[in-house]
């Protein structure tokens, strides 16, 4: 302490120096008797926090009878705080110590005082450097602490990221590695689950607001990890269905996303989100929604094969994609209403705002360039997944 009573304060706390003992069990008694529910060390040996609290009474002393100030983070009040940042002491708990340690470390210079001949100037001055002390000790050990929380919850995040990547990759089928990854992500084994992949937009914002939140709200777990292409959520469905889920999710969507089929446990989630990415590439770029396997296998399928889906526009519908911009688009959206209307022209003519007989003839005009009849449950199926493959690829263009 860098002042003209520096003497008299090391005076004091040498003298206190061969009380430390007893002071360290007055310490640990105060602890567990003023308000006991705001000092929770029940994860803490009580030898070993008899230890901590001498070091910390003794490192007041020293720094008390420290000739010149110390300005680096003290090592014992830091060595403590991480400690119990780890143990999960709660910091609350690690201050009210410290106050208590520099009130009893207060009353022992009292008390010493009266040995040591000190003027009422000197009692002030020490006092003004003890608490100094001890608001130098309580930073260090809060910076100490959080600087370990903070580390922790990287932990924490980098082994969450570790162990989602390798039940993307497949490990759950081991069946160790699945109920190991299930107890430390607090996810169920083997409930039913459905798998969420979403795009970034191209703000790098998130396609989906806060599912995790929105969904724990009903009572539906989940967990959610971002890759630099995707984000990707694993839900839990227990005894919910899948339409639930996409139902609570889709208010929340403003970019793409898809969802996999429900598969029956967690060693399946690695197919299932090969699946929803699948779903997601039928997805235009662009546009704004959230979509389920389940509603796009036509889409999927053509996706998966894009050589012979160009192959079946090429066989199906060349002639009329042949015609001049005007004359084609007018034969493409007559034929893909009238096929969505169940074959009725009456209702393609209401959705096309035209009348039925000019959708008649639109009609026999596409069958007299494609040479066949428009009738026929696989002519039907043709046209319908040439239509869907033409409507792809022109969303991805």
């Amino acid at each position: 302490m860098p002042t003209d009573d520096s003497g008299d304060i090391r005076a004091l706390a040498e003298a206190c120096r061969a009380d430390l003992p007893a002071l360290t069990d007055k310490l640990i008694t105060a602890v567990f008797t003023d308000n006991p529910e705001w000092n929770d060390y029940t994860s803490v040996p009580r030898a070993e926090l008899r230890d901590a609290c001498g070091r910390y009474l003794a490192r007041i002393l020293d720094r008390l009878s420290t000739a010149a100030p110390v300005p680096e983070p003290d090592a014992v009040a830091a060595a403590i705080g991480e400690h119990r940042a780890a143990q999960g002491v709660p910091l609350e708990a690690m201050l009210r110590t410290f106050r208590l340690g520099g009130r009893i470390v207060w009353e022992a210079l009292l008390d010493c005082a009266e040995t040591v001949a000190v003027t009422p100037r000197e009692i002030r001055a020490a006092g003004t450097a003890m608490w100094t002390v001890i608001d130098g000790l309580s930073s260090a050990l809060s910076t100490a602490y959080r600087n370990t929380e903070l580390d922790m919850v990287r932990r924490d995040e980098r082994r969450k990221h570790a162990l989602i990547e390798d039940l993307l990759a497949g490990r759950a089928h081991d069946a160790t590695f699945a109920a190991r990854t299930g107890r430390e992500l607090n996810i169920p084994l083997h409930t039913a689950y459905l798998v969420i992949v979403a795009a970034p937009l191209p703000d790098g914002r998130a396609a989906l607001s806060d599912p995790e939140t929105a969904l724990r709200a009903v009572g539906i777990r989940s967990i959610w990890h971002s890759r630099a292409d995707t984000v990707i959520g694993l839900v839990s469905l227990a005894d919910r269905d899948a339409d639930t889920v996409l139902h609570h999710l889709r208010p929340l969507t403003r970019g793409r996303a898809a969802a996999s089929p429900a598969v029956p446990g967690l060693a399946d989630v690695d197919s299932a989100h090969t699946l929803a990415r699948v779903a997601l590439d039928t997805v235009p770029a662009g546009t704004v929604g959230l979509v389920s396997l389940n509603d796009r296998y036509p889409e999927a399928l053509l996706l998966r094969s894009p050589d012979l889906a160009d192959l079946l526009v090429a066989r199906v519908l060349g002639p009329v994609l042949a015609l001049p911009a005007r004359d084609r688009d007018a034969l493409i959206a007559t034929l893909s209403e009238w096929l969505a209307h169940n074959c009725s022209a009456a209702n393609a003519a209401v959705r096309l705002h035209c009348h039925r007989n000019t959708v008649l003839n639109r009609l026999q005009r596409i069958s007299t360039l494609l040479d066949r009849p428009l009738e026929g449950q696989r002519t039907y199926l043709e046209l319908s997944l040439a239509l869907t493959a033409l409507e792809s690829a022109r969303g991805a263009a």
